[in-house]
C-alpha cells in the first residue's frame, strides 16, 4: 500500500512541501486549504509535471478534511504571517485558533497520523497541537532544528568555501532569537568547526543562524522563507516513512530530558516509522544548558498564555 501524506495549507511553504514530497515519490499527497480552487489548481499543476519529473505519486487538492483519512503523516503549514501593527501575542493567539481547528480535523479524520508542525511560533504550536489532539508525544513533532541546522550549514559552507553536503550542524532550543547553535557538535567532514574557524567567525555564524528567517524576510520585503522550510519538513517525512532512524534536531516534548518538563523544544531526536523513537541527551556545558533552559522558558510562558485564555 502506498504511503499517504497530507499537507495542510497551500501557501508557499505548503505547496513547495507537497511538490517536493511528490517529486521524491514518498507517497500520494493531499493538499488541503480553506480557499476554494487554490489547492485544487496547485495540485493539478504539480501532477501535470509527473511525466516530466518522473514521479508516480498522485497529488490531490481539496477543501474537504475527510480526504486526509488514512494519512500516515500530516504536515501542518497553515497560519498567518505577522503583519504591521500585530504584536507577537496577536500572532500567537490567531494562529492558535487556526491550529486548534486543524488539530480537531486531524483527530476526526486521521487519528493514527504522525503530525509535523511547521506553523509559527513553531515550538508553541507543536505543544499546543499535543494539547489539543492528546496524541502520544512520539506522534507530534515540530520542524525547526532541521531548518536552523541547514541554515547554519550554509553559512559555514560560505565562510569556508566548502560543500554544504560535508557540513553537519547542531542547533537546539526554540525556533527564534533564543535558539542555541552548538559549535562543539558542528563539523565539516568530521572536523569540528572550532578547529577551522576562530571564535569571532563562529559567533557571526551563530548570530546569522538565529536571524536566518528575519534576514530572508528583510530581503523579500513582502514574504518569508519557503524553499528551505519545505526541505526541512520533507527530510523529516522521509526519515519517518523510510524508517531510517536518522538523528536530527526537532521540536519534541521533553519529560525530564535536559532537566526540562512538559515543554516542546528543539533537541536531537531519532526519527522512524513511529515518529520520535528516542531523544538524544547531549553533554552540555553549563552555559549551553542555561541557554537551552532560557529558550524553553520563553516557549513555556507563551504556551501558558494560550491555555489560560
Amino acid at each position: 500500500m502506498r504511503n499517504k501524506i497530507a499537507v495542510i495549507g497551500s501557501g508557499f511553504v505548503g505547496a513547495t512541501t507537497a511538490q517536493r514530497l511528490a517529486e521524491k515519490d514518498l507517497g500520494d499527497v493531499v493538499l488541503v486549504d480553506i480557499l476554494d480552487g487554490i489547492p485544487q489548481g496547485k495540485a493539478l499543476d504539480m501532477y501535470e509535471s509527473a511525466a516530466i519529473e518522473l514521479f508516480s505519486s498522485r497529488v490531490q487538492g481539496t477543501n474537504d478534511y475527510s480526504d486526509i483519512a488514512g494519512s500516515d503523516i500530516v504536515v501542518v503549514t497553515a497560519g498567518l504571517a505577522r503583519k504591521p501593527g500585530m504584536t507577537r501575542e496577536d500572532l500567537l493567539l490567531k494562529n492558535a485558533q487556526i491550529i486548534e481547528s486543524i488539530c480537531r480535523e486531524i483527530v476526526r479524520n486521521a487519528p493514527d497520523a504522525i503530525v509535523i508542525m511547521v506553523t509559527n511560533p513553531l515550538d508553541i504550536m507543536t505543544r499546543y497541537a499535543l494539547h489539543i489532539t492528546h496524541f502520544p508525544l512520539q506522534r507530534v513533532i515540530g520542524m525547526a532544528g532541521v531548518l536552523d541546522a541547514a541554515r547554519m550549514c550554509a553559512f559555514i559552507a560560505m565562510e569556508l568555501d566548502v560543500s554544504p553536503v560535508d557540513v553537519n550542524a547542531m542547533v537546539l532550543g526554540g525556533h527564534g532569537d533564543a535558539m542555541v547553535p552548538l559549535a562543539r557538535y558542528t563539523t565539516v567532514s568530521g572536523i569540528p568547526i572550532t578547529e577551522l574557524l576562530d571564535e569571532t567567525a563562529i559567533e557571526q555564524i551563530n548570530n546569522r543562524t538565529r536571524d536566518g528567517g528575519a534576514e530572508i524576510v528583510k530581503l523579500l520585503k513582502t514574504g518569508s522563507a519557503y524553499y528551505a522550510p519545505s526541505s526541512g519538513a520533507v527530510k523529516m517525512v522521509e526519515a519517518i516513512l523510510m524508517d531510517s532512524r536518522r538523528i536530527m534536531p526537532c521540536s519534541a516534548l521533553l519529560n525530564g530530558q535536559y532537566g526540562l518538563d512538559n515543554v516542546c523544544i528543539g533537541v536531537p531526536v531519532k526519527l522512524g516509522r513511529d515518529g520520535v523513537l528516542d531523544i538524544i541527551e547531549l553533554n552540555l556545558t553549563g552555559e549551553e544548558r542555561a541557554s537551552l533552559h532560557a529558550s524553553a522558558k520563553v516557549v513555556s510562558d507563551n504556551f501558558n498564555v494560550l491555555i489560560k485564555r
